[in-house]
């Protein structure tokens, strides 16, 4: 069982959208605690890529906010897409 897993069964999960600049390959989900990746577009055309997903807790959100500092990804946004799941 992934560590995302064994955390989802706390009400602290919640699903996020986090965006950022330029593209990242849907090969590296399992490097963002399997979020799913897909391509978006600013309104001036420029490439982003979307992450989205259930996020165990804010110690996870801050490990994938520290992968992509790690990969030198500028972030557009972070935004809670609900409220908290109950389990």
């Amino acid at each position: 069982m992934k560590l995302l897993e064994a955390h989802m069964t706390r009400k602290t999960a919640q699903q996020f959208e986090i965006t950022i600049k330029g593209k990242v390959q849907p090969d590296w989900s399992d490097w963002f605690d399997c979020l799913e990746i897909a391509p978006g577009f600013e309104a001036d055309g420029s490439q982003t890529t979307i992450l989205t997903g259930m996020v165990a807790d804010q110690a996870a959100l801050r490990g994938i906010l520290n992968r992509l500092w790690d990969m030198n990804l500028s972030l557009i946004s972070v935004r809670q897409k609900r409220k908290e799941i109950e389990k």
